[in-house]
């Protein structure tokens, strides 16, 4: 079973940045889209960020100028840079890989947006 390892997140104060990396314990051929979740206390998990294959992004509105999602597919890594992070932004953080036989999630590593 894969594995899929997330890194990066942690305490910032409003206005800081983070750099999340998400990568697989095995090599996996094909990675169709990558993508980062987040879940807020409380909150169904809804998408912040996906990238396709073929380098398409896509951002949920609010995080739109602040985040920019990466991959490098000879890691098997995918890479969320947030700037000017913003009390709304706290939560736990998921990566998730799309594959031919399914998906998988990683652990969630938690942002914490605080003075």
């Amino acid at each position: 079973q894969v594995q899929l390892v997330e890194s990066g997140g942690g305490l910032v104060q409003p206005g800081g940045s983070l750099r999340l990396s998400c990568t697989a314990s095995e090599t996996i051929f094909t990675i169709y889209t990558m993508g980062w979740y987040r879940q807020a206390p409380g909150k169904e998990r809804e998408s912040v960020a996906t990238i396709t294959r073929g380098g398409t992004t896509n951002y949920t509105d609010s995080v739109k100028g602040r985040f920019t999602i990466s991959r490098d597919d000879d890691k098997n890594t995918a890479y969320l840079q947030m700037n000017n992070l913003k009390h709304e932004d706290a939560g736990v953080d998921y990566c998730r890989f799309f594959v031919g036989m399914g998906d998988y999630w990683g652990q969630g590593t938690q942002v914490i947006v605080s003075s």
